[in-house]
Formats: C-alpha cells, structure tokens, sequence
C-alpha cells in the first residue's frame, strides 16, 4: 500500500509475523536534488517519523518514507501533517471504514 501527501510517499506493509515492532526505512532519489539537500530531506522525515510513528504508526508493519521534491524545504508543520496524514489512511482499519463510507 502507498500513499502520496504533499511532499512524502509513504509506502506500508503487514510483516504478518506477529511482532510488534515497527520498521521504517527514508529515501530520496537524485530527482530531489543532490547529496546535502537528500540528506536534508532525509534528516526532516527521520524525525518527524520519530515523533508520529509511536502514536500512529502499527504494529507489525514495514513503513517506508520516500521524499518528492517539496521535502527538504516544506513548511515542518506541514510535512507533518503529510507525515500523519498518510499514516492514519494506510492504517488497517482506514480501508475498511473508506470501504464503508462508500457504501
């Protein structure tokens, strides 16, 4: 599963082996720029992911954070609510409430 918010992709996935831990790997490709604005980017969304994944992060899950072009000078606030936003509508449950506002 993936989802695109602002300036982030985050892509998530069910390990499925009953552990409670949560894996989270960053990326950022040339097309964001070269190595200090990456590393930037990738610096940026190291610590947003350390302060919402405990909170809305699941258990279980591999996450990975990949940066598009607005990431390495996005308002903090708002790659936040990036951040946030694409963990709450990759939780387990948000498909099966999508599924049934639907309906």
């Amino acid at each position: 599963m993936s989802m695109a918010r602002g300036a982030i992709v985050l892509q998530a996935r069910d390990r499925g082996d009953g552990e409670p831990l949560i894996r989270i790997g960053f990326t950022a490709t040339r097309k964001v720029g070269g190595a200090v604005v990456r590393n930037r980017a990738k610096r940026r969304m190291r610590e947003a992911a350390r302060l919402l994944l405990p909170e809305f992060g699941r258990p279980g899950f591999d996450y990975v954070l990949i940066a598009r072009n607005g990431a390495p000078t996005r308002p903090w606030d708002r790659l936040l609510d990036d951040v946030k936003t694409a963990l709450i509508r990759l939780a387990p449950d948000a498909e099966a409430r999508t599924a049934a506002d639907r309906a």
